[in-house]
């Protein structure tokens, strides 16, 4: 299984910056792909940016220029690094992987972190 542990979140003012971590632990085989989710109140969830673990990235229309995405496969670490914050960007950031799993039979499935707050006031 794989634990997706959060950090980073918190309360910004508008044009600030927050960083972002997603630590990765478990018994895993290897993770493929990683990304950030936001769901706003009343609003689906949505993706923010995605990377492989051949670092291609994707990005939303709405945070690119603005948040950049990265991972240390190493480490097995993500990060969101988000610069000039909106309050539009307010909502409940989610880590997400895919990973496969060895134990007990090869598997491979998506996993979530907790979610962590991110509110950006104006």
């Amino acid at each position: 299984h794989v634990q997706l542990v959060e950090s980073g979140g918190g309360l910004v003012q508008a044009g600030g910056s927050l960083r972002l971590s997603c630590a990765a632990s478990g018994n895993f085989f290897s993770i493929n792909v990683m990304g950030w989710y936001r769901q706003a109140p009343g609003k689906q969830r949505e993706l923010v940016a995605a990377v492989t673990s051949g670092s291609s990235t994707n990005y939303a229309d709405s945070v690119k220029g603005r948040f950049t995405i990265s991972r240390d496969n190493a480490k097995n670490t993500l990060y969101l690094q988000m610069n000039s914050l909106k309050p539009e960007d307010t909502a409940v950031y989610y880590c997400n992987a895919d990973a496969l799993v060895l134990t007990p039979s090869p598997v491979r499935s998506e996993y979530w972190g907790q979610g962590t707050q991110v509110t950006v006031s104006s």
